[in-house]
């Protein structure tokens, strides 16, 4: 048992510290997901009408 609290001491920080910058860029690619998504159905319709 002794052996493991130095082990959670210096692996707590490093899953702590992941778990935070995951969260926190989640919303970031959602917004980034939904802008690619847009602009490829922009780029489609931009394909299809005729150039004039």
């Amino acid at each position: 048992m002794e052996e493991f609290v130095p082990l959670i001491g210096n692996v707590g920080f490093p899953i702590a510290v992941s778990i935070y910058l995951l969260v926190r860029i989640e919303g970031k690619l959602e917004n980034l997901a939904v802008s690619i998504s847009e602009l490829a159905k922009v780029i489609s319709q931009l394909l299809t009408y005729p150039a004039k």
